[in-house]
């Protein structure tokens, strides 16, 4: 979990629609929260933030950064996914695109501009969201509703996710990946090293070409939870292809963030700012 340096005041101007209903499954109600702009007079490029947690924790109450966006001129979503206790993988990267097409096919009342999505996540959620970007042409996991909708985004920024389960464990760190109560065994539902497959599933890895848009991928070298060659190995197939990927790694930093000082936190996020201005204002 990633605590703000202070709160966000949001604009006057700005609408807070919460737990929209975006698909539904034999169980589940599947719910976001969006953050608008009502008095735009053309449409606003959207970030769809992806909450961490290990795949088996974690809401979708956005963190006040992540909405201060909205000050910069973007529609801001915030999605909740089945956790793993739930249901196993592809469940979660199942309602993410769900999530996608939902907000393309309501596009128009938003005020937002279906050509102009991107995805930001941590942990967890920067593992989907880099699936979301590397996976956009891959049609097993479109299923439910607003089939006729892409669930393409255009720009990816993933803070410290996992992406090759098996090399996790690489370096010895806070988890032990290979256990069976691992949040990655538990999310594939088995052990790891013994469901191969299901693992080259889950890797965003497994689905680069160049079809995937921009990345922008920040992680800590102090992190123990998600080593930082789960990073550099993303970054490296991307670039290995030719995708336009940009890796930073933070000095002194753990996973989360934490212990970034106010000036540190705002000089991270000013690589997010600029990353999103870039490929989703560029057409302004």
């Amino acid at each position: 979990m990633i605590h703000s340096a202070k709160p966000q005041k949001l604009p006057e101007n700005i609408r807070i629609d919460r737990d929209l209903v975006y698909a539904r499954t034999d169980k589940h109600q599947l719910r976001l929260d969006l953050y608008w702009h009502p008095e735009a007079t053309r449409p606003m490029p959207l970030i769809i933030w992806v909450h961490g947690g290990a795949w088996r924790n974690g809401t979708k109450d956005v963190p006040s950064w992540v909405t201060s966006f909205c000050q910069g001129g973007y529609a801001v979503a915030s999605v909740e996914y089945r956790l793993s206790y739930q249901a196993i993988f592809p469940a979660q990267i199942e309602d993410c695109k769900s999530a996608v097409r939902w907000l393309r096919a309501n596009a128009e009342y938003y005020r937002i501009d279906p050509d102009r999505f991107g995805a930001w996540g941590s942990s967890a959620g920067g593992h989907l969201v880099a699936l979301l970007g590397t996976s956009g042409l891959i049609d097993l996991w479109e299923v439910g509703d607003h089939l006729h909708q892409t669930s393409c985004v255009q720009a990816v920024c993933d803070w410290f996710g996992p992406t090759d389960f098996l090399r996790m464990n690489d370096v010895a760190g806070e988890i032990d990946h290979d256990a069976p109560d691992s949040p990655e065994s538990q999310l594939i539902g088995g052990l790891i090293q013994e469901n191969k497959g299901k693992v080259a599933k889950a890797n965003p890895i497994t689905y680069v070409s160049l079809a995937a848009p921009p990345f922008l991928i920040i992680h800590g070298k102090l992190d123990m939870t998600v080593i930082k060659n789960q990073s550099e190995l993303l970054h490296q197939a991307l670039q290995k292809k030719g995708n336009p990927s940009k890796l930073i790694l933070i000095d002194d930093m753990a996973h989360g963030f934490w212990g970034v000082g106010v000036n540190l936190r705002q000089d991270i996020l000013h690589h997010v700012w600029s990353f999103f201005d870039q490929h989703l204002k560029k057409c302004t």
